[in-house]
Protein backbone atom coordinates (compact mmCIF):
# COMPACT_ATOMS: atom_id res chain seq x y z
CA UNK A 1 0.00 0.00 0.00
CA UNK A 2 1.37 3.42 -0.99
CA UNK A 3 2.13 5.64 1.99
CA UNK A 4 0.36 8.98 1.53
CA UNK A 5 0.08 10.18 5.12
CA UNK A 6 2.87 10.41 7.72
CA UNK A 7 2.94 7.69 10.35
CA UNK A 8 4.24 8.28 13.84
CA UNK A 9 4.17 4.66 14.95
CA UNK A 10 7.09 3.37 12.88
CA UNK A 11 9.06 0.76 14.77
CA UNK A 12 12.79 0.35 14.41
CA UNK A 13 12.20 -3.17 13.10
CA UNK A 14 9.89 -1.88 10.37
CA UNK A 15 12.45 0.69 9.25
CA UNK A 16 15.17 -1.95 9.32
CA UNK A 17 13.09 -4.23 7.12
CA UNK A 18 12.74 -1.43 4.57
CA UNK A 19 16.42 -0.52 4.74
CA UNK A 20 17.66 -4.10 4.37
CA UNK A 21 15.35 -5.04 1.50
CA UNK A 22 16.34 -5.42 -2.17
CA UNK A 23 17.42 -2.03 -3.51
CA UNK A 24 15.23 -2.19 -6.62
CA UNK A 25 12.14 -2.96 -4.53
CA UNK A 26 13.01 -0.21 -2.06
CA UNK A 27 13.52 2.46 -4.74
CA UNK A 28 10.38 1.35 -6.54
CA UNK A 29 8.34 1.80 -3.38
CA UNK A 30 9.99 5.17 -2.71
CA UNK A 31 9.12 6.37 -6.22
CA UNK A 32 5.50 5.31 -5.75
CA UNK A 33 5.36 7.35 -2.54
CA UNK A 34 7.03 10.32 -4.21
CA UNK A 35 4.68 10.29 -7.20
CA UNK A 36 1.66 10.11 -4.91
CA UNK A 37 2.77 12.99 -2.70
CA UNK A 38 4.87 15.13 -5.06
CA UNK A 39 3.21 14.60 -8.46
CA UNK A 40 4.94 17.51 -10.22
CA UNK A 41 8.31 15.78 -9.76
CA UNK A 42 10.15 19.07 -9.38
CA UNK A 43 13.34 19.60 -7.41
CA UNK A 44 13.68 22.42 -4.91
CA UNK A 45 16.93 24.41 -4.97
CA UNK A 46 18.32 25.85 -1.75
CA UNK A 47 21.44 27.93 -1.20
CA UNK A 48 23.44 28.00 2.03
CA UNK A 49 25.52 30.93 3.30
CA UNK A 50 27.88 30.91 6.26
CA UNK A 51 27.03 34.18 8.00
CA UNK A 52 29.56 33.53 10.79
CA UNK A 53 32.42 31.14 10.16
CA UNK A 54 34.71 29.24 12.55
CA UNK A 55 35.54 29.49 16.24
CA UNK A 56 32.67 27.25 17.39
CA UNK A 57 32.95 25.90 20.95
CA UNK A 58 31.42 22.55 19.99
CA UNK A 59 33.63 19.53 19.23
CA UNK A 60 31.58 17.92 16.46
CA UNK A 61 34.08 15.48 14.99
CA UNK A 62 33.12 16.22 11.38
CA UNK A 63 33.26 20.00 11.49
CA UNK A 64 35.99 22.28 10.16
CA UNK A 65 34.55 25.18 12.18
CA UNK A 66 35.23 23.74 15.62
CA UNK A 67 37.73 25.67 17.74
CA UNK A 68 38.91 22.31 19.10
CA UNK A 69 40.60 21.31 15.82
CA UNK A 70 43.33 22.80 13.65
CA UNK A 71 41.82 22.81 10.17
CA UNK A 72 43.41 25.99 8.86
CA UNK A 73 40.09 27.81 8.90
CA UNK A 74 40.15 31.43 10.07
CA UNK A 75 37.28 32.48 12.31
CA UNK A 76 35.21 35.47 11.25
CA UNK A 77 32.62 37.75 12.78
CA UNK A 78 28.95 37.91 11.82
CA UNK A 79 28.54 39.16 8.26
CA UNK A 80 27.14 42.65 7.67
CA UNK A 81 23.48 42.77 6.67
CA UNK A 82 24.19 44.25 3.25
CA UNK A 83 26.48 41.37 2.27
CA UNK A 84 23.86 38.82 3.31
CA UNK A 85 21.17 40.55 1.24
CA UNK A 86 23.46 40.72 -1.79
CA UNK A 87 24.22 37.00 -1.46
CA UNK A 88 20.48 36.25 -1.23
CA UNK A 89 19.80 38.26 -4.38
CA UNK A 90 22.52 36.40 -6.28
CA UNK A 91 21.11 33.09 -5.05
CA UNK A 92 17.66 34.01 -6.34
CA UNK A 93 19.08 35.13 -9.69
CA UNK A 94 20.82 31.76 -9.97
CA UNK A 95 17.59 29.84 -9.44
CA UNK A 96 17.46 29.25 -5.69
CA UNK A 97 14.11 29.69 -4.00
CA UNK A 98 15.24 28.86 -0.47
CA UNK A 99 18.06 30.66 1.36
CA UNK A 100 19.72 29.14 4.40
CA UNK A 101 22.00 31.02 6.81
CA UNK A 102 24.39 29.21 9.12
CA UNK A 103 26.42 30.56 12.03
CA UNK A 104 29.18 28.60 13.79
CA UNK A 105 27.85 29.02 17.30
CA UNK A 106 27.24 26.59 20.13
CA UNK A 107 24.09 28.59 20.82
CA UNK A 108 22.48 31.81 19.71
CA UNK A 109 23.34 34.72 22.03
CA UNK A 110 20.73 37.35 22.79
CA UNK A 111 23.17 40.08 21.75
CA UNK A 112 23.27 38.64 18.22
CA UNK A 113 19.54 38.02 17.94
CA UNK A 114 18.57 41.48 16.56
CA UNK A 115 21.14 41.18 13.75
CA UNK A 116 19.91 37.72 12.77
CA UNK A 117 16.29 38.91 12.92
CA UNK A 118 17.19 41.74 10.53
CA UNK A 119 18.81 39.26 8.13
CA UNK A 120 15.75 37.03 8.13
CA UNK A 121 13.43 39.94 7.43
CA UNK A 122 15.63 41.25 4.62
CA UNK A 123 15.92 37.85 2.92
CA UNK A 124 12.16 37.30 3.20
CA UNK A 125 11.68 40.69 1.53
CA UNK A 126 13.60 39.33 -1.46
CA UNK A 127 10.89 36.68 -1.90
CA UNK A 128 12.94 33.73 -0.66
CA UNK A 129 12.01 31.01 1.79
CA UNK A 130 14.28 31.29 4.85
CA UNK A 131 16.14 28.81 7.03
CA UNK A 132 18.78 29.34 9.73
CA UNK A 133 21.06 27.08 11.73
CA UNK A 134 22.41 28.86 14.80
CA UNK A 135 23.03 26.11 17.33
CA UNK A 136 20.97 25.65 20.46
CA UNK A 137 18.09 28.00 21.26
CA UNK A 138 17.17 29.48 24.61
CA UNK A 139 13.69 30.41 25.82
CA UNK A 140 12.08 33.15 23.71
CA UNK A 141 14.61 33.08 20.89
CA UNK A 142 12.61 30.83 18.59
CA UNK A 143 9.62 33.13 18.98
CA UNK A 144 11.74 36.13 17.94
CA UNK A 145 12.99 34.27 14.87
CA UNK A 146 9.44 33.25 13.95
CA UNK A 147 8.31 36.85 14.41
CA UNK A 148 10.87 37.93 11.84
CA UNK A 149 9.28 35.59 9.30
CA UNK A 150 11.64 32.61 9.56
CA UNK A 151 10.28 29.53 7.83
CA UNK A 152 12.64 26.72 8.93
CA UNK A 153 15.07 26.04 11.76
CA UNK A 154 17.84 23.57 10.95
CA UNK A 155 19.19 21.43 13.78
CA UNK A 156 20.34 17.96 12.77
CA UNK A 157 20.34 14.89 14.98
CA UNK A 158 23.42 13.73 13.01
CA UNK A 159 23.23 10.02 13.87
CA UNK A 160 21.61 7.49 16.20
CA UNK A 161 21.44 8.14 19.96
CA UNK A 162 23.75 5.17 20.50
CA UNK A 163 26.52 6.48 18.24
CA UNK A 164 26.12 10.19 18.95
CA UNK A 165 28.61 10.31 21.84
CA UNK A 166 31.39 9.10 19.52
CA UNK A 167 30.85 12.16 17.32
CA UNK A 168 30.08 14.99 19.76
CA UNK A 169 30.80 15.38 23.48
CA UNK A 170 29.96 19.05 24.12
CA UNK A 171 26.19 18.63 23.87
CA UNK A 172 23.79 15.75 24.29
CA UNK A 173 21.12 14.22 22.12
CA UNK A 174 18.54 15.58 24.53
CA UNK A 175 19.99 19.08 24.03
CA UNK A 176 19.27 18.74 20.34
CA UNK A 177 15.75 17.50 20.96
CA UNK A 178 15.12 20.40 23.32
CA UNK A 179 16.11 22.94 20.67
CA UNK A 180 13.89 21.21 18.12
CA UNK A 181 11.04 21.39 20.61
CA UNK A 182 11.55 25.12 21.13
CA UNK A 183 11.59 25.77 17.40
CA UNK A 184 8.45 23.71 16.86
CA UNK A 185 6.74 25.34 19.83
CA UNK A 186 7.27 28.75 18.18
CA UNK A 187 5.55 27.51 15.02
CA UNK A 188 8.70 27.03 12.95
CA UNK A 189 9.12 24.24 10.45
CA UNK A 190 12.02 21.89 11.11
CA UNK A 191 14.94 20.97 8.90
CA UNK A 192 16.46 17.95 10.63
CA UNK A 193 18.43 15.02 9.31
CA UNK A 194 21.86 13.50 9.61
CA UNK A 195 25.24 12.56 8.18
CA UNK A 196 26.32 9.25 6.68
CA UNK A 197 29.92 8.10 6.64
CA UNK A 198 31.10 9.02 10.15
CA UNK A 199 32.08 5.45 10.97
CA UNK A 200 28.59 4.53 12.09
CA UNK A 201 27.00 1.18 11.29
CA UNK A 202 23.95 0.61 9.15
CA UNK A 203 22.07 0.00 12.40
CA UNK A 204 22.94 3.57 13.42
CA UNK A 205 21.58 4.91 10.14
CA UNK A 206 18.38 3.02 10.78
CA UNK A 207 18.35 4.38 14.33
CA UNK A 208 18.69 7.95 13.07
CA UNK A 209 15.69 7.56 10.75
CA UNK A 210 13.70 5.99 13.56
CA UNK A 211 14.44 8.94 15.88
CA UNK A 212 13.36 11.39 13.17
CA UNK A 213 10.19 9.36 12.62
CA UNK A 214 9.29 9.72 16.31
CA UNK A 215 9.11 13.53 16.02
CA UNK A 216 5.53 14.79 15.83
CA UNK A 217 4.97 16.18 13.30
CA UNK A 218 7.83 14.93 11.19
CA UNK A 219 10.47 17.46 10.12
CA UNK A 220 9.23 19.19 6.99
CA UNK A 221 12.77 18.94 5.63
CA UNK A 222 15.05 15.91 6.05
CA UNK A 223 18.61 16.56 4.80
CA UNK A 224 20.77 13.51 4.16
CA UNK A 225 24.46 14.43 4.08
CA UNK A 226 27.43 12.40 2.93
CA UNK A 227 30.40 13.18 5.19
CA UNK A 228 32.99 15.43 3.54
CA UNK A 229 36.13 14.47 5.50
CA UNK A 230 38.03 17.55 6.68
CA UNK A 231 41.77 17.19 7.40
CA UNK A 232 42.48 18.06 11.03
CA UNK A 233 39.13 16.82 12.35
CA UNK A 234 38.73 13.49 14.18
CA UNK A 235 36.73 12.16 11.22
CA UNK A 236 39.12 13.50 8.62
CA UNK A 237 40.27 10.02 7.57
CA UNK A 238 36.86 8.37 7.48
CA UNK A 239 36.31 5.99 4.57
CA UNK A 240 33.71 7.18 2.08
CA UNK A 241 30.21 5.82 2.34
CA UNK A 242 28.93 4.37 -0.94
CA UNK A 243 26.44 6.14 -3.14
CA UNK A 244 24.32 2.99 -3.00
CA UNK A 245 24.09 3.40 0.78
CA UNK A 246 23.14 7.05 0.34
CA UNK A 247 20.43 6.06 -2.13
CA UNK A 248 19.17 3.38 0.24
CA UNK A 249 18.90 5.86 3.13
CA UNK A 250 17.19 8.45 0.93
CA UNK A 251 14.66 5.92 -0.33
CA UNK A 252 13.78 4.87 3.22
CA UNK A 253 13.38 8.54 4.21
CA UNK A 254 11.08 9.15 1.25
CA UNK A 255 8.83 6.30 2.41
CA UNK A 256 8.91 7.17 6.11
CA UNK A 257 8.52 10.94 5.50
CA UNK A 258 6.11 11.07 2.55
CA UNK A 259 5.21 14.75 2.94
CA UNK A 260 8.72 16.05 3.72
CA UNK A 261 11.36 17.52 1.46
CA UNK A 262 14.16 14.94 1.38
CA UNK A 263 17.35 16.86 0.68
CA UNK A 264 20.42 15.47 -1.03
CA UNK A 265 22.77 17.73 0.87
CA UNK A 266 26.54 17.72 1.51
CA UNK A 267 28.77 15.37 -0.43
CA UNK A 268 27.46 15.88 -3.96
CA UNK A 269 30.81 17.34 -5.03
CA UNK A 270 32.37 13.92 -4.50
CA UNK A 271 29.68 12.06 -6.45
CA UNK A 272 29.52 11.34 -10.15
CA UNK A 273 26.59 12.65 -12.16
CA UNK A 274 25.23 9.09 -12.19
CA UNK A 275 25.55 8.86 -8.38
CA UNK A 276 23.62 12.08 -7.88
CA UNK A 277 20.99 10.89 -10.34
CA UNK A 278 20.57 7.67 -8.39
CA UNK A 279 19.94 9.60 -5.18
CA UNK A 280 17.34 11.75 -6.92
CA UNK A 281 15.72 8.66 -8.39
CA UNK A 282 15.67 7.16 -4.90
CA UNK A 283 13.35 9.92 -3.73
CA UNK A 284 15.32 13.10 -2.97
CA UNK A 285 13.49 16.19 -4.20
CA UNK A 286 15.73 19.00 -3.00
CA UNK A 287 19.39 19.92 -3.47
CA UNK A 288 21.70 22.67 -2.30
CA UNK A 289 23.06 24.85 -5.09
CA UNK A 290 25.96 27.29 -5.16
CA UNK A 291 29.66 26.52 -5.08
CA UNK A 292 29.93 26.37 -1.27
CA UNK A 293 28.09 24.64 1.59
CA UNK A 294 29.34 26.59 4.60
CA UNK A 295 33.02 25.58 4.26
CA UNK A 296 32.91 22.68 1.77
CA UNK A 297 32.71 22.59 -2.02
CA UNK A 298 29.51 21.99 -3.97
CA UNK A 299 28.86 21.47 -7.72
CA UNK A 300 28.55 24.71 -9.66
CA UNK A 301 25.36 25.99 -11.26
CA UNK A 302 26.23 24.78 -14.77
CA UNK A 303 26.82 21.22 -13.53
CA UNK A 304 23.51 21.25 -11.66
CA UNK A 305 21.64 22.60 -14.68
CA UNK A 306 23.18 19.90 -16.88
CA UNK A 307 22.17 17.20 -14.40
CA UNK A 308 18.60 18.47 -14.12
CA UNK A 309 18.34 18.75 -17.89
CA UNK A 310 19.70 15.24 -18.43
CA UNK A 311 17.13 13.87 -15.99
CA UNK A 312 14.28 15.94 -17.39
CA UNK A 313 13.70 17.58 -14.00
CA UNK A 314 12.53 21.11 -13.32
CA UNK A 315 13.22 23.39 -10.38
CA UNK A 316 10.38 23.89 -7.92
CA UNK A 317 9.29 27.52 -7.84
CA UNK A 318 8.38 29.34 -4.65
CA UNK A 319 4.66 29.05 -5.41
CA UNK A 320 4.94 25.27 -5.55
CA UNK A 321 6.73 25.23 -2.20
CA UNK A 322 4.10 27.39 -0.56
CA UNK A 323 1.29 25.10 -1.69
CA UNK A 324 3.20 21.93 -0.74
CA UNK A 325 1.86 19.22 1.55
CA UNK A 326 0.09 20.59 4.61
CA UNK A 327 -0.26 19.11 8.05
CA UNK A 328 -1.47 19.92 11.52
CA UNK A 329 1.15 20.81 14.12
CA UNK A 330 1.67 19.41 17.58
CA UNK A 331 4.67 19.91 19.84
CA UNK A 332 7.69 17.66 19.95
CA UNK A 333 8.20 16.05 23.29
CA UNK A 334 11.66 17.02 24.57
Amino acid sequence: MIQTQPRHDWTRDEIEALYEGPLDTLIGQALDVKRQNWPDGKVQRSQLLSIKTGGCAEDCGYCSQSAHFDTGLDASKLMPLGEVVEAARRAKENGADRFCMGAAWRSLKDRDLPKVVAMIGAVKAEGLETCVTLGMLEAGQAEALAGAGLDYYNHNLDTSPEYYGRVVSTRTYDDRLETLGRARGAGLKLCCGGILGMGESRADRIGLIHELAKLTPHPESVPINMLVPIPGTPLGNSPAVSVLEMARAIAVCRIVFPKSWVRLSAGREGMTEEGQAMCLLAGANSIFVGDRLLTTDNPDADEDSALMSAMGLEAAGHAEMEKGPRRTTTLIGS
